[in-house]
């Protein structure tokens, strides 16, 4: 029988970023699931405070090369990975010059989100996408961690929707306590849109904000995950009454056995 295989895709994980509940998660839950028997792999940003010499980041030659084009400037697809040998497992990192060597992740040193936060975002979900296309691994589930990946389910379920190897994909976006103030440009809909993605699909981000960000990453997702034990309280409602398949928070000793029985259940429908 063929191993699940499950692809991770975070906006933290330790050591690479410092450690929080989200990063900590990032970075054993693809272990346990890997030491669970399923087959797993992990992406995140390669946020420019990572250090690439002491983490012993490489670039991905047959990987990397791509552009992607955002409101009609291409962006230079560049992959990199680096292995955590206790855990014997790689994470890739999707990296750009524009967007990632920066010395800051999501906001600047005054704490100020970045302007174009909409547009890293974008080139995150979809570089993750067709780096998973070109390495032809099909996942049976993708799991996302934190608001930069929120536009992954929508890529998925709409513009690779007709792609076989995400066919039976089923998609699981965990809600976290990251929420930020500020509202992407007045044109981020017109800038994610890509063939198979409807003004219908991405109606939701009528204001774009945290807030109709994350129910855009519900509306796609086929199942939700409180990954704090707090989350907001409008997008937690907003899942429960989705009617999607909903597990609350997990205690640190048992989330990893909660979420691959999730994924079990979930895969079983």
């Amino acid at each position: 029988m063929e191993k699940t295989k499950v692809l991770f895709v975070s906006q933290e994980i330790t050591p690479y970023l410092p450690e929080t509940e989200m990063s900590t998660i990032g970075r054993y839950l693809p272990q346990g699931i890997q030491e669970r028997g399923k087959e797993i792999r992990a992406f995140m940003p390669r946020f420019g405070t990572i250090n690439e010499r002491r983490n012993q980041l490489h670039e991905v030659i047959r990987l990397s090369g791509m552009n992607l084009i955002i409101d009609d400037t291409d962006h230079s697809l560049i992959i990199k990975v680096a292995s955590i040998q206790m855990a014997r497992m790689q994470v890739y990192f999707i990296d750009n010059e524009d967007y990632f060597h920066r010395k800051h992740t999501v906001m600047d040193a005054k704490g100020k989100y970045f302007s174009d936060n909409d547009e890293r975002a974008i080139f995150f979900a979809r570089g993750v996408l067709e780096t998973v296309k070109k390495l032809r691994w099909s996942p049976d589930v993708v799991h996302c961690h934190g608001w930069f990946t929120g536009l992954v389910p929508l890529y998925l379920k709409k513009a690779f929707a007709e792609d076989p190897l995400f066919h039976n994909t089923k998609v699981v976006y965990s809600l976290y306590q990251d929420s930020f103030d500020e509202t992407f440009t007045t044109n981020f809909s017109k800038k994610l849109k890509v063939d198979g993605i409807s003004d219908d699909d991405i109606a939701v981000l009528g204001t774009p904000d945290y807030l109709s960000l994350s129910k855009l990453a519900i509306n796609m997702s086929d199942a939700i995950i409180m990954g704090n034990e707090e989350v907001n309280e409008e997008l937690k409602k907003y899942a429960i009454e989705s009617g999607k398949p909903f597990l609350g928070h997990q205690s640190k000793d048992e989330y990893v056995d909660a979420y691959s029985k999730f994924y079990d259940d979930i895969l079983a429908k």
